[in-house]
């Protein structure tokens, strides 16, 4: 079914929100993607419609029913035998180093009071790929084939580590695992350390799960697309949606109190204006419950949004009941919705943190970057679905959701950042 074109929305002046002595503001960008590394090239793959989704080459995958995935095929690393893309993205910050796919403004190691700043990142499986090659050295040729980072490369939490001891970043450091949800669930605990005085915090996530290993679970768990067509497996909001396509890659941020950003003249790409932390109740918030709580924290209501960032599960049933969480957000077919990691899959943990870095990117370019796939919304999808480059002279707010099948829910608000 075929949705008329949505009447011009008027801008919606959003007001400052509540006033708070430390505002998280984004300063530095890293990204890490199936259809490029860095956040320049990225950005032009998406507003040119690039996907990074292929025939799966990091494994010999022809005898699984899907063969279809987002590599990074081109990332370098020192130690190729020992190092794989994802997981050694993870530890790489996004402070500008040569040949690094990273970008940032102002902030640097030396800028840091490493004692205060830390580190917050989110992970799925951890160094997957990494663990199994190490244990099937052991299986086949013995223990004086592991390697000695065998006992830890595979922690979630190693991530982090690397990136404290690289940068000298010795406040707070952790990990957080909520699958889908985990990059928002880490810029909001990030967001908090802000707030209660840290100058400084690495956030984001980056994920990798394509192995064989890591492979059999999405397998066995029944959400990926049975499509052998690269450029229509995943179909989010469309009737003939069948699943997702998985990804590896995601996005770190520098997120710094904004006053001390301001004092070296640096304006940030933007503002968290929103991010409920993580739940711990037995029941967990659901995606709209989130996308209220994080406005009411950002100050906003549902009109000032000005484009959404969905989850898009890709099945049509849970892709059918998530749907009405972005109508709340404006009139009928009023606010634009899109989901451009249907040109890098679903990223596990990054897949949350390369939305909000592509929000930010897009805040900031007046931009909102297309949908692909997806042709055709459903008919019980009443959504302004962006599949084309849309220019938005007003852009300011951006809502952000993410969430799983195992009820792990997130959403934050952004807002572009003052002019000067």
């Amino acid at each position: 079914m075929s949705h008329p074109a949505p009447p011009a929305r008027s801008p919606h002046p959003a007001p400052d929100g509540p006033p708070h002595t430390h505002q998280a503001l984004v300063t530095g960008i890293g990204i890490t993607a199936p259809n490029g590394l860095g956040a320049p090239a990225y950005w032009d793959a998406l507003l040119s419609g690039r996907s990074g989704l292929g025939p799966i080459t990091r494994f010999d995958a022809s005898g699984y029913p899907v063969r279809i995935a987002g590599e990074i095929t081109d990332f370098a690393t020192r130690n190729t035998s020992q190092q794989t893309p994802a997981s050694t993205a993870a530890p790489a910050s996004p402070w500008p180093r040569p040949r690094k796919p990273s970008t940032t403004r102002g902030a640097g190691p030396q800028e840091t009071a490493g004692n205060q700043a830390g580190v917050m990142t989110a992970s799925l499986a951890g160094g997957a790929e990494f663990g199994q090659r190490g244990l099937a050295a052991l299986w086949s040729k013995g223990a004086t084939h592991v390697s000695a980072y065998q006992s830890f490369a595979s922690f979630h939490a190693a991530a982090p580590a690397q990136i404290s001891i690289r940068h000298r970043l010795r406040g707070h450091g952790s990990a957080i695992i909520t699958e889908q949800a985990g990059g928002i669930d880490a810029l909001a605990r990030a967001r908090r350390r802000i707030r209660d005085g840290a100058p400084l915090m690495v956030t984001g996530g980056v994920d990798s799960t394509l192995c064989p290993w890591g492979w059999a679970a999405h397998l066995a768990d029944g959400r990926l697309s049975p499509s052998g067509e690269p450029h229509h497996a995943y179909r989010p909001f469309a009737a003939t949606a069948d699943g997702h396509t998985v990804g590896e890659g995601g996005a770190l941020l520098v997120l710094e109190d904004a006053r001390s950003a301001a004092r070296r003249g640096a304006t940030g790409y933007g503002t968290v204006a929103g991010a409920p932390p993580p739940s711990t109740a037995p029941r967990r918030p659901r995606l709209r419950e989130r996308a209220e709580l994080a406005l009411a924290q950002a100050g906003l209501t549902p009109a000032h949004v000005d484009v959404v960032f969905a989850d898009g599960a890709g099945r049509r049933a849970p892709t059918a009941p998530r749907a009405p969480h972005c109508a709340p957000c404006s009139a009928p077919y009023g606010v634009p919705v899109t989901v451009p990691k249907t040109m890098t899959g679903r990223l596990g943990a990054g897949g949350a943190a390369l939305d909000v870095a592509t929000a930010l990117l897009a805040l900031n370019a007046k931009t909102v970057p297309p949908t692909t796939g997806t042709t055709r919304v459903a008919g019980d999808c009443p959504l302004d679905l962006v599949t084309a480059p849309r220019r938005l002279p007003h852009l300011q707010v951006a809502l952000v959701l993410a969430a799983d099948e195992a009820a792990s829910t997130a959403a934050t608000v952004l807002r572009a950042p003052h002019p000067g």
